[in-house]
């Protein structure tokens, strides 16, 4: 209910769902529901990840490879130091290692809430693929600093170069594992001949992906990255009824998880207060602010430099149009952390290595908590407005966008009606079925021409294609009527008024496909 009134009322669902969880956490008799790290990591995260891998674009990400490298490892460590050090100086007995896991657990944003908005707002590709980027690669980046910051924390053992290795060893076997799966499984899938079955071998993928390496003591995160790029960038060759079962269920898939998940963060915070007996109300206060600000300020400091080192280091971005000072300031601000960061501070152990209480979890608990709740509200919330007075927009590029979709479409109905005319030339075909398969082709050709116009022609006119898409559907609404009456007076049976529906919706969806 709360998704459906966000999303009717035009604003972000994923924050208004935040603050109902908030809401609710204070209702007398709901219990405390205390975030499940194996949860979070293993049911939610792999889903969400492949999702995001599969519809994005390969293409897209390896032209922003510097920058979103720059962003998903880079500021990941720097904000990892810079929150980490704010946290030691300022909170009296929190011990360095113990400072840098929550640093840690606060270092990835989390692009979610972030890149609907940038969507829905129509910012440029450029920055909406590196925030998808960057949110796909630096959980993996975190995750492998937690662990590390988390053995120097319990005094398991610990030097600079174990942590290196590490993390090149937890990336480069994650790459493999996803590479390893990939190809596999695109076979399997293009040879099963069944959409379901095809589908169901997708759903599985991120949750085996992560398991596998998991195992290995690799990244879970990049194997489920990679594997779903790879599926994403070759699901062209799958069947169209397997596209279209697919994009269905993934959008239903991921509304939900991404609903119930950041209604958990709401929830969080009597579990989270139950630890703080005892602590002074204003140092409590003061503490989350620092670390709020810590982690909001270093980000702005980490992207206004990094964003020239891909102009200095490539020639090829030194041809390509340079990010200004407006689009660095959105980069910087769209920095909304989520479920990855609570769901790492529950996963701090309640002892160290010798049986000793974890110095400060209750508080790395509750700052990371703040933090997330803080990047959510306070940066979610006032994301929209940044966009809109900072006036970055994406405007032209939505045109160069159209005018290209519209050359594409030219080139292939006249490849159709080449492929027609020798199909003619092979077979006799009857005259009618010839033209209305030409009418066709040109009306798709036309279409994308009239939505330069805005649907309407000279002095608002209705153009024809709209006209034919009004028409149409109510000619498609007047035939469901006359199905539905028939099986209400029990002269058609269901299943065959289910097949016959969705025929007729398979044609409606054509029709709203712009």
């Amino acid at each position: 209910m709360v998704a459906a009134g966000a999303r009717r009322a035009g604003v972000s669902a994923p924050l208004i769902l935040v603050i109902a969880g908030l809401l609710v956490s204070f209702v007398p008799g709901v219990p405390e529901f205390e975030l499940d790290p194996e949860v979070a990591l293993y049911v939610f995260l792999p889903p969400l990840l492949f999702a995001a891998a599969w519809q994005s674009s390969y293409t897209n990400l390896r032209q922003n490879v510097w920058g979103i490298g720059l962003l998903s490892v880079g500021l990941v460590l720097f904000t990892t130091f810079a929150v980490g050090y704010v946290a030691y100086l300022l909170v009296p007995g929190l011990p360095l290692p113990a400072a840098f896991v929550l640093g840690a657990i606060v270092a990835p944003p989390d692009a979610v809430a972030a890149v609907s908005i940038a969507q829905r707002l129509g910012l440029p590709r450029r920055t909406v693929t590196v925030l998808v980027g960057e949110s796909l690669f630096n959980d993996a980046t975190a995750l492998t600093a937690f662990r590390v910051a988390l053995i120097a924390a319990t005094g398991a053992g610990f030097t600079l170069a174990d942590g290196v290795w590490r993390f090149l060893f937890a990336a480069a076997v994650g790459a493999a594992v996803g590479l390893s799966l990939g190809p596999p499984l695109h076979w399997l899938r293009t040879r099963l001949n069944d959409p379901l079955v095809e589908n169901g071998v997708a759903v599985v993928t991120p949750f085996g992906a992560y398991l596998i390496a998991e195992s290995l003591h690799a990244s879970g995160v990049i194997a489920v990255v990679v594997s779903g790029l790879y599926l994403g960038h070759r699901a062209t060759e799958s069947a169209a009824a397997t596209r279209l079962i697919g994009r269905s269920f993934w959008k239903v898939m991921v509304f939900v998880l991404e609903s119930v998940v950041f209604l958990l963060i709401g929830l969080q915070l009597p579990p989270v207060l139950d630890g703080l007996s005892g602590r002074s109300t204003p140092e409590l206060v003061w503490w989350a602010i620092a670390v709020f600000a810590a982690t909001v300020v270093a980000r702005f400091v980490w992207v206004f430099p990094a964003s020239y080192v891909p102009w200095l280091m490539s020639r090829r971005e030194r041809g390509r149009e340079h990010v200004g000072w407006r689009g660095r300031v959105v980069l910087s601000w769209a920095g909304m952390r989520g479920v990855v960061s609570l769901a790492a501070a529950f996963a701090i152990p309640f002892t160290t290595s010798d049986d000793a209480a974890f110095p400060g979890r209750d508080l790395i608990l509750f700052l990371t908590f703040t933090t997330v709740l803080g990047t959510l509200l306070v940066q979610g919330l006032t994301f929209p407005a940044l966009i809109r007075v900072l006036g970055v927009g994406g405007e032209r590029e939505r045109y160069a966008d159209t005018v290209a979709e519209a050359g594409a479409q030219h080139a292939a109905a006249q490849a159709a009606l080449e492929r027609l005319e020798e199909l003619i030339a092979e077979d006799e075909v009857d005259a009618a079925v010839v033209d209305r398969l030409r009418e066709l082709a040109e009306h798709r050709q036309l279409r994308v021409w009239e939505r330069l116009g805005g649907g309407t022609g000279p002095e608002g006119a209705e153009v024809p294609t709209a006209a034919y898409r009004r028409l149409r559907r109510e000619m498609l609404a007047a035939e469901r009527r006359v199905f539905v009456r028939m099986r209400d007076e029990r002269r058609l049976d269901d299943e065959v008024l289910s097949r016959v529906m969705n025929e007729l919706d398979l044609e409606e969806a054509a029709l709203h496909r712009e």
